[in-house]
């Protein structure tokens, strides 16, 4: 409405839930947000599984374990490690990077980590996280076997020392 236009008076009658006529003559109103659904395929649950589980393993080791879900390109190795890299404190970061639709998994370690998690452990996770893709359900399949590996892997690096 411009200055000096004039309005027409309005039944309250007919306006809408959430409207009303401000004191100025205006019509506002009010809408509700709803938030977009997240396109994730994985529950609010089992994000939390994986948060509590990486969580676990880094308070317990002392290394700063981080999880990686997606595409890794044609030279997966050197992806992993670039974003192994990417990390806050990458000689003690450990870096499990998965892509599902390429059947992949990589786990890169940093140098003081990898003196606490030498490749042995880290065969042994991989060979635990392919066996809980096999059971048919990806993305249940991925949480369970990213939460055992994360175990496993915490479990051989062992305690953070003191």
């Amino acid at each position: 409405m411009a200055t000096g236009e004039l309005t027409k008076p309005v039944d309250e009658s007919e306006l809408a839930y959430g409207e009303v006529i401000t004191s100025s003559g205006r019509r506002s109103a009010a809408k509700m947000y709803e938030p977009e659904a997240p396109t994730s395929p994985f529950t609010t649950r089992q994000l939390a599984r994986l948060d509590e589980a990486l969580t676990f393993a880094s308070r317990e080791t002392g290394l700063d374990f981080s999880l990686y879900l997606g595409e890794l390109g044609t030279d997966s190795r050197a992806a992993a490690e670039k974003l192994h890299a990417t990390t806050s404190n990458p000689a003690n970061a450990v870096l499990v990077a998965v892509s599902p639709g390429e059947r992949l998994i990589e786990i890169v370690t940093g140098k003081a980590a990898y003196v606490r998690l030498p490749d042995r452990g880290a065969k042994l996770a991989v060979a635990s996280m392919v066996a809980s893709f096999k059971e048919g359900d990806l993305v249940r399949g991925l949480v369970n076997g990213l939460v055992n590996a994360l175990r496993m892997l915490s479990d051989q690096a062992g305690p953070a020392p003191r």
